[in-house]
């Protein structure tokens, strides 16, 4: 009996009037006015994804270079199968950079492997005032070999196409580099990496030592050695 009460049309409307929190089919989470509120609307999960990549977007900007794509091919039964390999450099712009590979049967797939690849092996590199490295160093992968030097103010990125993706990266402004051996980039990237963690900055060096940084410039004591110790910035 309360059931036929609860379900029965208001006084004074007609008898074919959809019932108030029921939609003209009957679907649940419709009121009077048509509009989605129930638990499972669109709007709901429409709002909860927004959110979602709101809050991804909100982290640490990185940025993306990719060096080379190569289309490699496989022959099986019925033909040939195609795929594709992505080399794909990453840095903060601010003395973190990584490089990453991926495989896949499609270009973005492969693209998107290899940027994940490069965030996790990001390494960090210390910079002289931001802008340049600390000091000269050498580095060798397989066939390749690399040479990159510090530069002064306003000398730019000298620098070839996948050497100078890893220093746009990492945020250097003025670098010299030199390239010899083979052109692959796979091994020019390398190399490069293991040139870059040689680096060392004067804070590092005197921390190990125990000493102060005017010390390690030759100009202990002097207020022009304690103002450019203060003045580095890795």
């Amino acid at each position: 009996m309360a059931d036929e009460i609860q379900n029965a049309a208001p006084e004074g409307a007609p008898a074919d009037a959809p019932r108030e929190g029921r939609g003209p089919r009957g679907g649940r989470g419709r009121g009077p006015g048509g509009d989605n509120r129930g638990r499972g609307g669109r709007d709901g999960n429409r709002g909860r994804r927004d959110d979602r990549r709101n809050n991804e977007e909100g982290g640490e900007e990185l940025i993306e270079k990719l060096v080379h794509i190569n289309r490699v091919s496989k022959t099986v039964k019925g033909g040939k199968r195609f795929g594709f390999a992505a080399l794909v450099v990453v840095g903060d712009g601010k003395g973190r950079s990584g490089f990453g590979h991926g495989k896949a049967r499609e270009v973005p797939e492969a693209i998107s492997k290899a940027t994940a690849a490069a965030k996790k092996a990001m390494v960090r590199v210390p910079l002289k005032e931001g802008r340049t490295l600390h000091h000269d160093g050498n580095g060798h992968f397989g066939a390749g070999r690399v040479t990159v030097r510090s530069a002064p103010a306003g000398t730019g990125i000298i620098a070839g196409g996948p050497m100078r993706a890893i220093f746009e990266s990492l945020g250097v402004h003025d670098v010299v580099t030199k390239s010899v051996g083979t052109s692959n980039p796979y091994n020019m990237i390398r190399a490069t990496f293991e040139a870059l963690k040689e680096q060392t900055s004067p804070k590092s060096v005197a921390s190990r030592r125990g000493k102060k940084i005017a010390d390690l410039l030759g100009r202990g004591g002097s207020q022009t050695a304690e103002a450019e110790a203060a003045a580095i910035v890795e």
